[in-house]
């Protein structure tokens, strides 16, 4: 039996953004091999965790429309409580505020700051390797939001490895239409042949130097991936916006010349039901100190 910590705990937890994303090989069994650099954002959700005594996952306010075993904070508490064998119960509330089916994260960064926080609070003392080895039953996302840095991620999403960024702004937009990423990793036309590009070359180039190879299957199944790309290129002449991920969303590392506030302005004026948003790249996940690094 583990020591329980009584207080409520409150984690952010951000959106990142794929600063590039090259498709370099498929593996036998499916799986397709990647280059990505992964940039975290201010962009975040909420997770609050409060420890009950009943031997119970507690959900409070669930998302409409999805139900308890799709929901990733609630399967990381499950998970991790499985794992450790804990006998004491959590209840978990979730504000969202980046978009699901964006190609930011969120989802995935929910899950890793549950499996964080409890860790932290039933003193599981579980390392990042381990809690990784949680996430990744979770999202191939997961375990770069538990390793808590900037990262140059390979292999399916398992290689990652620390990478230095310079301190950026970026604008970001959802145009409120989610794709589904098998859908794009399914397609015929997808370029799954890349050459393999390495760290140093990778911060010796100009930011946008590298692709996205999701973004032409991206356009062509969903429009509206185009029509962001096409609003930033307007907003923003000298612009170079791109997709993250698997979309839908598009993004731009903004100079340092640009107006913020005319930009924020013109932000007022997008489709309805698009979202955007000027953020800040961070340097580290807001939970990164909550569990050991060994």
């Amino acid at each position: 039996m583990t020591d329980v910590k009584q207080a409520t705990l409150e984690l952010k937890c951000p959106a990142k953004l794929n600063l590039f994303l090259h498709i370099i090989g498929r593996r036998p069994d499916g799986y397709h091999l990647l280059q990505s650099v992964f940039q975290l954002i201010d962009w975040c959700d909420t997770v609050t965790l409060k420890p009950i005594s009943e031997n119970a996952v507690r959900r409070v306010n669930p998302m409409p429309g999805v139900p308890p075993e799709q929901d990733l904070v609630v399967r990381a508490a499950k998970i991790l409580k499985e794992f450790s064998n804990v006998s004491s119960g959590v209840e978990i509330s979730l504000q969202k505020k980046i978009p699901m089916g964006a190609g930011l994260g969120g989802g995935s960064s929910d899950a890793a700051a549950t499996l964080i926080g409890l860790n932290y609070l039933w003193d599981l003392k579980l390392d990042k390797v381990s809690l990784s080895t949680l996430g990744l039953k979770l999202g191939a996302d997961v375990p770069f939001f538990i390793f808590g840095h900037n990262a140059f991620v390979e292999g399916i999403g398992e290689k990652i490895q620390e990478i230095t960024l310079e301190n950026r702004d970026f604008l970001v937009i959802f145009p409120n239409k989610g794709i589904a990423t098998a859908s794009i990793f399914q397609d015929p036309e997808l370029t799954r042949d890349h050459a393999r590009i390495t760290i140093d070359g990778f911060l010796a180039s100009p930011l946008f130097s590298y692709s996205n190879d999701c973004q032409a299957v991206a356009m062509r199944i969903c429009p509206e991936v185009k029509q962001a790309l096409d609003w930033i290129s307007v907003a923003l002449p000298n612009s170079e916006p791109r997709m993250s991920g698997s979309g839908s969303s598009v993004f731009t590392a903004l100079a340092a010349e640009t107006d913020i506030a005319k930009l924020a302005n013109l932000l007022q004026n997008l489709p309805k039901g698009w979202v955007g948003r000027i953020v800040r790249g961070l340097n580290k996940n807001p939970a990164y100190n909550l569990v050991s690094s060994e």
